[in-house]
């Protein structure tokens, strides 16, 4: 949940702070005092609107994976919001990209715009029934992944006879470019580590010349052997350290000859010439280990051309045991969903009722399988197709969605709404609080209300008004009262308007 927000410099605010508590909070006040910048800059926080505000920040409390972009988790974590020369957001005061700050804040913050259609995606709406089957048959998540899976390799299997059966058309081109990458590496024939040596011995022949000289000049050391081990004899000094010294010098400059003699022997041609060899195929392929994978990839491939026919039937004798399997557990698939359907349809239908709306229907219509499975959701309200149905009903309809699956997944998170109760009768906004006031019991949900109906069910009220700026304040008891009478009556509050108040209030859902 968000437990505080505070603002600085935004349109008609100059500062505000509030801090929130769980279930339905609800803004109102007179038009254009300020409920939608409230609500803006608070979605602007968390990345879900266009920054405008010079400073927003917004204290959540809920458990959000921040280990996963780097950023390190704790009691609360701190989304800030700062426009200066530009926009910049922070999480816990480190600057985060406003791609990973909407991708994290999406996890658990849902904006319900007007005509929304996320919910009702097939894929969300197949999710819900899936979540409901589980409770009756708890092998269906597993039987789903397996299906999956088996999906998967089939479309991969699918895609590698479509190559071959292209790749078909022109084998004989394919084949010979095949044959003409092989021949070509292996004429040069590179071995790996090979070019670090080739380098090596260039190296040492470019400086084979210095090395003879200074090898000549540094042996007249062994003309003095003699000499210092007499001088250390006569010093009655242990002259070994001296003999295994000069030894080993002996033995470095013995083998350093013999390379040197190896060098003479190498032909300076034919190694420049095999440097520019591996040089070539490493500019080609980009080194002696990636041009070798390349030439057994194409030997795969001559492999593959010349057992075409055979390769063939191999992989449609796969697609045909793999579709015939596919279909089969789709319809197992279909038949649970279709169990767990009825029971939807019901807890649909009860909440589309205290919505004051007509019974709603929803279908699993067979189509062309994806990785879903076999199935589309059909939702009609009284056999009217969504796209058609008046916007105070489709925000009802969403509502009652929204209600339904909170019955299986209590997940949480917070829920911003905008004007959900707009053009609607009392009735009608007494339902639609009802069924808030449902979903409030997992999610903390912001709502701007123009009814008294909604308010009275509030469980914290913000009023917000303007003189020269905005400001916005929790209303209590008594101020919640005016403030529902206002509503009713206008500015000129009534005794019965007051009465009606009370009554609203006394109404609160538990």
């Amino acid at each position: 949940m968000i437990e505080r927000f505070y603002l600085r410099d935004f349109l008609s605010f100059k500062e505000a702070e509030m801090e929130f508590t769980k279930g339905l909070v609800v803004f109102t006040g007179p038009s254009g005092s300020g409920k939608s910048i409230l609500m803006s800059s608070i979605l602007a926080s968390l990345g879900l609107d266009e920054a405008k505000a010079g400073l927003s920040e917004a204290t959540i409390n809920f458990p959000i994976k921040l280990e996963e972009i780097g950023i390190e988790e704790d009691e609360y974590t701190v989304f800030k919001q700062i426009k200066k020369d530009k926009v910049r957001h922070f999480i816990n005061n480190q600057t985060i990209s406003k791609k990973v700050l909407l991708k994290l804040s999406s996890s658990f913050v849902r904006h319900l715009s007007l005509r929304d259609y996320s919910d009702f995606k097939n894929e969300s709406l197949l999710k819900m029934i899936d979540s409901f089957a589980l409770e009756s048959n708890k092998t269906h998540l597993k039987k789903l992944n397996k299906y999956q899976d088996k999906f998967q390799n089939l479309n991969k299997i699918k895609k590698e006879l479509e190559k071959i059966l292209e790749d078909e058309k022109k084998v004989v081109e394919l084949r010979e470019f095949a044959e003409f990458e092989i021949s070509k590496i292996n004429a040069i024939s590179p071995e790996i580590g090979e070019d670090e040596e080739l380098m090596k011995v260039k190296k040492e022949l470019s400086k084979k010349e210095k090395i003879e000289e200074s090898l000549n000049v540094a042996e007249e050391i062994f003309r003095y052997e003699n000499s210092v081990s007499s001088s250390l004899e006569l010093l009655d000094i242990e002259s070994s350290f001296f003999d295994d010294a000069m030894n080993e010098l002996r033995a470095h400059f013995e083998a350093s000859k013999d390379r040197l003699a190896e060098l003479t022997e190498c032909n300076i041609e034919e190694l420049l010439t095999r440097i520019e060899q591996i040089s070539e195929l490493k500019h080609r392929y980009g080194s002696v280990e990636e041009a070798l994978t390349y030439r057994d990839e194409r030997l795969k491939e001559l492999e593959i051309y010349e057992n075409l026919d055979e390769h063939k039937s191999e992989l449609n004798e796969k697609i045909n045991i793999l579709e015939k399997e596919v279909i089969s557990e789709a319809q197992e698939i279909s038949q649970v969903r279709l169990k767990s359907l009825k029971k939807i349809v019901s807890s649909f239908n009860d909440f589309l009722k205290q919505l004051y709306l007509r019974p709603a229907s929803i279908n699993l219509v067979k189509e062309e399988l994806n990785i879903y499975g076999q199935d589309r959701v059909e939702i009609e309200l009284n056999g009217t197709a969504l796209e058609k149905v008046s916007s105070g009903e489709f925000n009802r309809l969403r509502l009652a969605l929204l209600a339904v699956k909170s019955l299986q997944d209590n997940e949480g998170g917070i829920l911003m709404l905008d004007e959900i109760d707009a053009n609607l009768s009392g009735e009608e906004s007494m339902s639609v609080a009802k069924v808030l006031s449902h979903l409030a019991k997992d999610y903390q949900i912001f709502v701007i209300s123009h009814q008294p109906q909604l308010t009275s069910q509030a469980d914290q009220h913000f009023f917000v008004q303007r003189d020269k700026f905005s400001t916005v304040k929790v209303l209590k008891d008594e101020e919640r009262v005016n403030e529902i009478a206002r509503m009713i009556s206008g500015d000129k509050i009534t005794e019965d308007a007051i009465k009606f108040a009370r009554g609203l209030m006394e109404e609160k859902c538990v």
